[in-house]
């Protein structure tokens, strides 16, 4: 492509084409600004979302760069400018050619880093997804990193295959050195593309700890318990524990309420009246509707459970103990017992018994008294 461009200026003497190209590269720059995203800032501003604003915000200035420094390349590759310098032509492409390329290749890998990260970014806040920013950011930054660094070696000609064996090695003895890190970092990635969890979910580990996700980073996620205590817990060990997620696939969760009543209860009026209770505590939904279930006969009980749904997992206590209080101050004023366990203890009255004691006399015998030692015969 660059042959065809320095082709189309032969014929022309160094100043004639040291003018045509500026005037090319300054039209192409303001035309780019003026012009095209001008017009593409129009376009966009007629959308309900926001990263097309992001896209053509992020890439305004690469564009323009481009465009003025493409020009100042091509303006070093053309024959008759290269003739006339009083330079070395190799050394007009290190002072003037390569460091145009390589401005434009960081340029655009700031652009292309800074667009994805606002792009990942804007989708976590609006859809209040998995906060993948720090994961997948940080391996987004990297690829950029390595891909930035090996065109700009090729660029200035230098060999890299020694590199590759040298970062080969470093790579080695950093993952022995860092293998905790990358187990961490890697069981990050894991868990965003199981969908494990995400910010704001009620998680429950096979440990018992359990809380709402509040970050979620690189090396560790962090927990709040409900006693408003932060607990980090390391990605590998999430990503090999067994993590109950009771916030998905919906928030609202079922609320069990044992209870016993007397046998001999009325099962059709003490149902009717635990469904009005539960129906009655705002923190229940209404749908779906709250039932009564008869469990299993106890031995002094009908054993009952009061089924309830709340609109998520952090509700439930406080939902059980509200309706305890309920059930409690209803069964009482029904007039419906709830059984618990009774002991009757009778205690008899007491009898004098005759006790030997060592010191006492022996009892006497036909012969006569029995002395201590002796045989009777």
């Amino acid at each position: 492509m660059i042959p065809s461009l320095t082709g189309a200026f032969e014929g022309f003497t160094a100043v004639e084409a040291t003018v045509a190209v500026l005037l090319i590269s300054v039209v192409a720059a303001v035309g780019m600004e003026f012009v095209v995203l001008r017009v593409a800032r129009r376009y966009v501003a007629t959308t309900d979302g926001e990263y097309d604003d992001i896209v053509i915000g992020s890439l305004r200035a690469p564009l323009v760069v481009t465009a003025a420094l493409a020009g100042v390349y091509v303006l070093t590759q053309v024959p008759a400018v290269r003739a006339s310098v009083v330079v070395d032509p190799g050394l007009l492409d290190d002072l003037f050619g390569r460091p145009s390329l390589s401005v434009v290749i960081l340029v655009w890998a700031y652009a292309a880093n800074a667009v994805v990260n606002r792009l990942v970014a804007a989708v976590n806040a609006e859809e209040n997804r998995f906060d993948f920013a720090p994961v997948f950011s940080n391996v987004w930054s990297l690829a950029v990193l390595v891909g930035s660094v090996g065109s700009l070696l090729w660029l200035w000609g230098i060999e890299i295959t020694p590199l590759l064996g040298a970062a080969g090695v470093a790579g080695i003895a950093v993952g022995f050195a860092a293998k905790d890190t990358v187990a961490n970092f890697f069981g990050g990635i894991a868990l965003y593309f199981d969908d494990t969890y995400k910010i704001g979910d009620y998680i429950v580990l096979d440990d018992g700890t359990a809380g709402t996700v509040i970050k979620v980073g690189v090396r560790s996620t962090t927990l709040l318990t409900r006693d408003e205590v932060m607990v980090t817990v390391p990605n590998a060990a999430l990503n090999a524990a067994k993590v109950t997620n009771e916030s998905a696939p919906q928030r609202r969760r079922r609320v069990r309420v044992p209870i016993g009543v007397a046998y001999g209860t009325d099962v059709d009026a003490f149902e009717a009246l635990a469904i009005d209770v539960a129906l009655a505590e705002p923190l229940v939904l209404d749908s779906p509707k709250p039932r009564a279930r008869l469990r299993s006969f106890g031995d002094s009980a009908l054993q009952y459970e009061l089924l309830c749904w709340v609109k998520g997992p952090t509700r439930r206590r406080r939902a059980q103990h509200e309706i305890n209080r309920a059930l409690y101050k209803g069964l009482s004023d029904a007039g419906i017992e709830i059984p618990y366990p009774k002991r009757d203890v009778t205690i008899g009255g007491g009898r004098d018994l005759d006790v030997a004691r060592p010191d006492a006399p022996r009892p006497a015998t036909a012969d006569g008294p029995v002395s201590d030692g002796e045989d009777a015969d």
